[in-house]
């Protein structure tokens, strides 16, 4: 399991590390699925998962050929190269490279994580193109457009002009296309719906429903591309159930370490998670497996 929840990576906190670009994309036994899942979505809501500007398709390429020649380098068993095409063997599919949409449709087609293109323009870096299926607690085509600094403006501390905001800038700015990086976030939801574009809000749970919430983890990682300049950032959703927590040898310290950052997180912080009304309960149930 991840644990990015163990303190090693808090929340409200930019943390990005370096990444090993042989890590860029994760791949596990949950494909197919997730694949599935993004068929389904593009079938009943596309125009709620996919957006691009005009112009932005020569960087969509960019991302489709990067992809096309890391997967099967990095993942030999799971997708084959064949000329124009790649075979996704465990999800029995073949996805054509040459067809007529989008190259970022195409890209998110071969890949569990989401895909959003970032561009540097007069107003900082906006969100030009996107390949979204599993956002959280967000709506796509609310921050397309947008300027990194008014899409981060919901989160306590990372409004327009902060002091997180303005070092966000800079990093992107700086980043450099032979080092990509990574970060996690994670909160707690109620269910293990992928496609969570509604806001969390303030969700009860009685004693009872605990054991049934899962983590929502996110594995982000930045990466500038070397033609075009602009920035590709994916989100990797891991969907963890509480219970699954519990049973790890080090459960207690997990847990611990879930209600010291409980606590320390402001009304505001506590809001945006949705945790204000939840934040006593969930405590004490973890107090019982800390004391295990």
């Amino acid at each position: 399991m991840h644990t990015p929840y163990d303190g090693s990576h808090k929340l409200f906190t930019i943390g990005v590390k370096p990444l090993d670009p042989a890590g860029w994309i994760d791949v596990d036994d949950k494909l197919l699925p997730y694949l599935d899942e993004k068929d389904r979505l593009a079938e009943r809501v596309p125009e709620k998962i996919f957006v691009a500007e005009p112009g932005t398709e020569a960087a969509q390429a960019e991302v489709l050929t990067l992809l096309a020649d890391h997967l099967p380098e990095r993942f030999p068993d799971v997708y084959q190269r064949l000329g124009p095409q790649i075979d996704i063997i465990p999800a029995f599919r073949r996805v054509r490279l040459d067809t007529p949409y989008p190259p970022l449709l195409i890209a998110g087609g071969l890949v569990q994580e989401d895909l959003v293109l970032m561009r540097r323009g007069d107003n900082g870096w906006r969100l030009a193109a996107a390949h979204l299926c599993f956002p959280s607690s967000w709506r796509l085509h609310e921050k397309f457009g947008k300027a990194l600094q008014d899409i981060h403006a919901p989160v306590p501390d990372f409004g327009r002009d902060t002091r997180n905001a303005n070092i966000i800038e800079r990093m992107f700015d700086n980043l450099r296309p032979e080092q990509p990086v990574m970060r996690w976030n994670w909160s707690l939801h109620a269910d293990d719906v992928l496609h969570h574009p509604h806001s969390a809000g303030q969700w009860k749970f009685g004693e009872e429903k605990i054991d049934s919430l899962f983590f929502r983890l996110e594995r982000q990682t930045l990466r500038r591309l070397p033609e075009s300049g602009d920035i590709i950032f994916t989100i990797r959703i891991y969907l963890d159930p509480l219970k699954a927590m519990e049973a790890q040898p080090n459960a207690a310290e997990l847990a611990q370490a879930l209600i010291s950052q409980l606590r320390a997180y402001t009304p505001a912080q506590l809001d945006y998670k949705g945790l204000t009304s939840e934040r006593d309960r969930l405590i004490a149930h973890l107090e019982v497996i800390a004391a295990r």
